[in-house]
């Protein structure tokens, strides 16, 4: 099967953004403030016209890998709707070369996410879903990029609005993440990661993986209000996994024992001709 996450957005097929104030730099100017990307910054402000707009192509499915987490030990796991819509058969590699197969699987109709049902999960992640980001929050992007165990450090930048075309068309919320680091010499493309969660720095989830712009070094989110309006509306009981803190020197080993506790699991689709 190809490591190739088929609608992992990684063509971007553009990104506007609105930039309110420019300044030409001056020789005897002061040195500039802190960027907000070297600390955290104010409050997230709501969405916005001017937030910036991403537009992307979503195809016919084929065969790809994305990544998944749990919410609760009742196997339900969240992942990124692009990454099972279309596909006649999903699994969950629990154990090298042991996938376990997914019995049902709800989309949410207005956001890029999925609930997938396996009957038993070993632990869930813990999920924060209400409490307030600022620009600047630390993030930490865990799944399998490229089909391999990966991870990304980020920085919370923005608000963002996600605009699909194609065989699926919508509108939907999304948080920009400027990158900062990447573990295990990884590079190119994240194809493979979205469905994944991002952790901040004490361990909690924030929000799903759903897109990225490699060109521009930004991985999109889907907003924590859309997450928690799509498990409420399906009365998914949350439970509280085992958390660890995160920090730019650790992110590294905390993934791994993600991955290893089977809260981070990685996504097989196939689509039969």
């Amino acid at each position: 099967m190809r490591s190739f996450d088929w609608v992992i957005y990684a063509l971007v097929l553009g990104v506007v953004v609105w930039t309110m104030f420019s300044q030409d730099p001056k020789a005897d100017a002061p040195e500039p403030p802190p960027s907000v990307l070297e600390s955290e910054g104010p409050t997230l402000p709501p969405p916005s016209p001017l937030d910036e707009q991403v537009l992307v192509q979503v195809s016919e499915p084929k065969d790809g890998i994305g990544t998944a987490f749990a919410v609760n030990k009742n196997g339900q796991w969240v992942t990124a709707r692009h990454v099972v819509d279309g596909c006649n058969s999903v699994g969950l590699l629990v154990a090298p070369g042991q996938y376990v197969p997914v019995d049902s699987i709800v989309v949410d109709p207005d956001h890029d996410l999925a609930l997938l049902s396996t009957g038993r999960s070993p632990n869930s992640v813990k999920l924060d879903l209400n409490s307030p980001l600022r620009i600047g929050t630390p993030g930490y992007h865990v799944g399998y990029p490229q089909g391999r165990p990966g991870e990304v450090a980020t920085k919370l930048m923005s608000r963002s609005k996600l605009i699909t075309r194609g065989r699926r068309e919508g509108a939907e919320p999304i948080l920009a993440w400027a990158e900062i680091g990447r573990t295990r010499g990884l590079s190119g493309s994240l194809g493979g990661i979205s469905g994944g969660p991002v952790f901040d720095a004490w361990g909690t989830v924030r929000g799903v993986i759903v897109a990225e712009s490699p060109r521009r070094g930004r991985i999109y989110t889907a907003a924590p209000t859309s997450l928690d309006a799509f498990l409420t509306s399906l009365s998914v009981e949350r439970e509280d996994g085992p958390t660890e803190t995160f920090a730019e020197e650790t992110y590294g080993p905390m993934s791994d024992n993600a991955r290893r506790r089977l809260q981070v699991v990685k996504v097989a689709c196939r689509v039969t001709p």
